[in-house]
């Protein structure tokens, strides 16, 4: 077996899906997993991530994933990221914490600037800068301004997950994803719920990094066009310092459930809703419908419960989508779909801004429209998802996201439980499978509705109700703690206290050293290409009209951008563009109702969608503000794509006022 740099090779691969060699690795010292896949993407991805189920709901994989972000050995500035962004020309820079695992994924197009953020996120997880004083400041800490103040927590995870918690979309997610797995790590917040929080200490902090954040326990990953060879070279030189460790974070299968449970969780209603959040539907219920379904590393039926979850909710015609939207007993969808990033996928579906009163009639609207669909699913909306689902894969567009962080992501659903990291990357024979199946007639979807739905006792009905005066009882709760903890601290203690937290407030607040500002590595000139990139461009013009055609490898993907100028629109009507958008692509047209109509766009084009835009004119005082309807198709139904644009132009049918209505109800 050849070694190179302390790692092992252990297969070899090219994956035309992506056009990219995966090379498999383990380092022969620690264990340590290596997928290393060498593309021409000048984009470059380098990713390591841990395996860090939580054992509480203390929220410690959060907070870490936050302090070693806070300085390292290598790097002693208080935010080292913040001072590289400064010098960098990355395309991703942040960290991940999933509910069992954590994630540090970089990305850049310069290679001296990827190699300075690849060193900085090793240094950074490997030789982090953990004192009490760091877990003060991520995690959660006793804040007194003065001896007689009240005494106060605060630090930045408790802080952000009492904002999560307070989302009822937020809390619908987590309080499904438990309720189905009670008897694993899933069934515990990674993320920290706030009342739990201030039971971490540092001692179980300091263990979790140190048994945690180990080779042994380690996934990591390059993508693009850097010196594969040099890849094994960088992460050898930290990994050698180590052996091998035995690691027990493995996340086991939920036993099945004998029977479907329903649970029931108050919310705190009454409160000022989230950025984002739906006010219109404070004091109203949440419901979800929830599934626990096989494990994501079974590839062709996770490829298949991705089709049956467009064919589902993928659209708004969608079957299951269009009843409970029709049903009126709920203002929007809930729920997150197919979950796929944990070791076993679920699927969970209901409805916000409804009566509580009503959760028993969605649950039945839910199962009788499973079972009605159990007994026969059209072709047509068979063929529509497929498309839908083989354009993504084939397309991988992940816009401003790198592609290799969407491989990444995907190859540890396989890869962190024992599994192969190319199963679902490589997804050409089990997506032809699939297909080849469905040729043949056989009912996949139909038999898929009532194995892993109608017939599956592992299901969970999870309702949030509103309760006005939760908030109150939450905030009366801590205050009762924390009065608790001052009557036992004595004058003496108090002031203590108080004059650590003004001297933390200046610590923080004070510049790091220069010549701890000096080790952060930087870009020189001579790192940066003298000229950018050039992209090629015809123009035609006809009338008033003008086409831009930009010739791209796109791998037989044509994309079109058909844009209308607003300068004629009134001021009064600009907001009501966004939903003419929407309504042009699923109002449906002359010839073809709106279910017709985004059929035919799924099952001949990778997708339409409507998009505003509007941006300063270079040169002039001017703003061009445009509607766009983008779509996307394959070289052979480019023409097809540009008749449904045409057809969606020309022949809109805006007379429906209840499906107008359903748009303008989600936009709201």
């Amino acid at each position: 077996m050849k070694t190179l740099h302390g790692f092992k090779e252990l297969l070899r691969r090219e994956l035309p899906e992506v056009s990219a060699e995966a090379r498999i690795y383990e380092h022969a010292a620690t264990g340590a997993r290596l997928l290393s896949m060498v593309t021409r993407d000048e984009n470059k991805v380098f990713g390591i991530s841990f395996r860090t189920p939580p054992e509480d709901s203390t929220g410690l994989p959060h907070i870490l994933e936050h302090s070693v972000l806070c300085g390292s050995a290598k790097y002693p500035v208080k935010e080292p990221f913040v001072e590289l962004l400064k010098g960098s020309l990355q395309t991703f820079l942040n960290a991940m914490t999933f509910p069992d695992k954590t994630c540090y994924p970089v990305a850049s197009a310069n290679l001296q600037d990827f190699y300075n953020l690849v060193d900085v996120y090793l240094d950074a997880v490997f030789h982090p800068r953990l004192t009490e004083e760091v877990l003060r400041q991520e995690g959660w800490r006793y804040e007194l301004a003065s001896p007689k103040a009240p005494l106060e927590y605060k630090g930045v995870v408790h802080g952000e997950m009492k904002g999560a918690y307070s989302s009822p979309d937020a809390l619908l997610y987590e309080r499904s994803q438990h309720t189905l797995f009670p008897d694993t790590p899933y069934g515990l917040d990674s993320g920290g719920d706030p009342e739990r929080i201030p039971d971490l200490t540092f001692t179980q902090f300091e263990a979790f990094h140190r048994t945690r954040y180990h080779p042994s326990n380690s996934w990591a990953f390059f993508y693009g066009d850097d010196d594969p060879d040099k890849r094994l070279e960088i992460l050898d030189a930290y990994f050698s310092a180590y052996v091998k460790a035995k690691t027990q974070t493995a996340v086991p299968v939920q036993p099945p459930f004998p029977a479907p449970v329903r649970r029931e969780f108050p919310y705190a209603s009454g409160e000022a809703p989230m950025d984002g959040e739906d006010g219109e539907d404070g004091g109203k219920g949440y419901v979800t419908v929830n599934f626990a379904l096989p494990e994501a590393a079974e590839v062709e039926t996770n490829l298949a419960l991705q089709v049956l979850e467009h064919i589902l909710i993928g659209l708004p015609s969608s079957r299951l989508r269009k009843a409970l939207m029709a049903s009126g007993l709920g203002s929007d969808l809930a729920g997150v779909g197919l979950d796929n990033d944990l070791r076993q996928l679920y699927f969970s579906v209901g409805l916000k801004g409804m009566d509580p009163a009503d959760a028993d009639r969605v649950e039945q609207l839910v199962l009788d429209t499973l079972a009605e669909m159990a007994k026969g699913i059209e072709p047509r909306e068979i063929e529509a998802a497929l498309n839908t689902l083989e354009f993504e894969l084939r397309e991988n567009n992940t816009g401003s996201y790198p592609r290799g962080l969407s491989l990444m992501i995907r190859s540890l659903a396989t890869w962190l439980h024992g599994g192969d990291p190319l199963a679902l990357i490589a997804f050409e024979a089990p997506l032809g499978g699939l297909k080849a199946r469905v040729e043949r007639g056989e009912p996949v979807f139909e038999d898929l509705l009532r194995r892993c739905f109608l017939d599956n006792p592992h299901r969970a009905r999870v309702l949030l109700v509103p309760d006005p005066g939760l908030g109150a009882e939450i905030r009366q709760r801590e205050r009762e703690r924390l009065d608790a903890v001052r009557a036992d601290l004595d004058a003496e203690q108090l002031r203590a206290l108080a004059a650590e937290t003004k001297a933390q407030k200046k610590r923080r607040e004070t510049p790091d050293a220069p010549e701890a500002l000096a080790t952060i590595p930087r870009l020189r000139l001579s790192d940066l290409p003298r000229l950018g990139q050039r992209i090629p461009m015809e123009v035609f013009e006809r009338g008033e009209s003008r086409t831009l055609f930009h010739e791209q490898p796109t791998n037989g993907l044509v994309y079109v951008d058909l844009g209308f100028d607003l300068r004629r629109v009134p001021d009064r009507l600009l907001p009501l563009v966004p939903v003419l958008g929407r309504a042009l692509i699923e109002m449906g047209t002359a010839k073809e109702d709106y279910a017709e109509l985004l059929n035919r766009v799924a099952r001949k084009t990778g997708g339409i969608e409507p998009q505003t835009l509007a941006l300063p004119v270079r040169g002039t005082a001017d703003c061009a503000s445009k509607l766009f309807l983008r779509g996307k198709a394959t070289r052979e139904h480019a023409r097809e794509l540009i008749d449904i644009l045409m057809d969606m132009v020309f022949m809109a049918a805006f007379d429906n006022p209840e499906r107008l209505g359903q748009i303008v109800s989600e936009a709201k």
